[in-house]
């Protein structure tokens, strides 16, 4: 299990990732630019905030749990299944 300190830092890194795109994406429909690439980056965009969400809904179940008598290895499987196809 990631301590919540690497995953806060994760979460922050992939945060500042997003709004660096968004801008970009801001950039492109001031200059006016190809509605694709416009929506392609929106993707981008959503898909980086996707994952911080996973990182958190899966950090908060960590710590939900934390010292209960669980599978840590079945619940590290689905939250990477939630990650992953979520």
């Amino acid at each position: 299990m990631t301590d919540w300190f690497e995953k806060k830092q994760q979460m922050q890194n992939r945060l500042k990732r997003a709004e660096g795109q968004l801008r970009g994406v801001q950039r492109l429909v001031e200059e006016e630019e190809d509605c694709e690439k416009v929506v392609q980056q929106l993707a981008a965009v959503r898909k980086a905030l996707d994952k911080v969400f996973y990182s958190a809904v899966t950090c908060a179940l960590e710590r939900e749990l934390d010292g209960q008598l669980v599978d840590i290895g079945r619940i590290e499987k689905y939250t990477q299944l939630l990650a992953k196809y979520g």
